[in-house]
């Protein structure tokens, strides 16, 4: 094979994932391959990642080890059905698409081959992505370490049963939206109290930012941790009891099932 990885789509989120793995130097630009339907865009993609950019989706099928669609879901059956002839049995397929399973993609491809299932998230723009991923059979483990490491290059990366794969995009694919809504509030409340709106947005996301990572480095639970910001008798448990009195907690539990079950749609 002439490039190690290729993609089929090269929109925003192939572009952060390109730039992850060749700025960790896991690749080389000139070990990557892409397709782009818009001549524009291709010119700009190649100009700013080095890499070899074409309008040929068979082109970059047939010369990569690991392939990438990381088109829209709604295009997954018409590129599959362009490029399912031309790819080797030998080429490690990889999707980021919600809801497609494994089984369904195989059956897609009419033939049986190899296929890791991830689903990425947009903070891979800046280095800070979260990605589930599972295999079927006819993946090696070394095939899948190899990803992984790759995926590595632009985030965290976990290895998950595909029954849990709907949960994975409710939780991480979907939800920086989420956050964005929770940091758009929290600005706007502030700004009612006469902080300048640039500042606030700061101070919004410098508090989620500085949160996460308290969480994650602590390893404490979450509730103890929110349970030390809780005086007795202070602002924040007043707070809390307000968003707990608004449906706070159920309302992101509401949403994340409703997203599960769009996600399960496309199976």
């Amino acid at each position: 094979m002439e490039y190690k990885l290729g993609f089929i789509g090269c929109g925003n989120m192939a572009v952060a994932m390109i730039g992850g793995i060749i700025k960790s130097g896991l690749l080389k630009p000139e070990e990557i391959i892409a397709s782009d339907v818009s001549e524009a865009s291709a010119i700009k993609v190649q100009e700013d990642l080095g890499i070899k950019v074409t309008k040929s989706n068979v082109e970059v099928a047939v010369s990569c080890e690991i392939l990438i669609l990381s088109v829209k879901p709604q295009y997954y059956e018409t590129v599959i059905c362009e490029v399912a002839a031309k790819v080797s049995e030998e080429t490690v397929i990889v999707t980021i698409a919600p809801g497609i399973t494994t089984k369904k993609l195989n059956g897609m491809f009419g033939k049986d081959v190899k296929l890791i299932r991830t689903m990425p998230n947009t903070p891979a723009l800046v280095g800070e992505g979260m990605t589930g991923m599972c295999k079927n059979h006819f993946v090696s483990n070394e095939e899948m370490d190899y990803v992984c490491s790759l995926f590595s290059g632009f985030g965290k990366t976990q290895i998950v049963d595909e029954k849990v794969m709907d949960a994975v995009v409710a939780v991480s694919g979907s939800s920086p939206a989420y956050i964005f809504i929770l940091i758009e509030a929290m600005a706007d409340a502030a700004v009612s109290g006469g902080m300048a709106r640039s500042q606030a947005y700061t101070f919004a996301a410098q508090a989620v930012a500085g949160s996460a990572k308290m969480l994650l480095e602590t390893g404490r639970h979450p509730g103890e941790l929110k349970d030390m910001v809780c005086s007795p008798g202070g602002t924040t448990i007043e707070a809390v009891r307000v968003l707990e009195q608004q449906g706070f907690r159920s309302s992101v539990i509401e949403a994340m099932k409703a997203c599960m079950k769009k996600s399960s749609e496309f199976s």
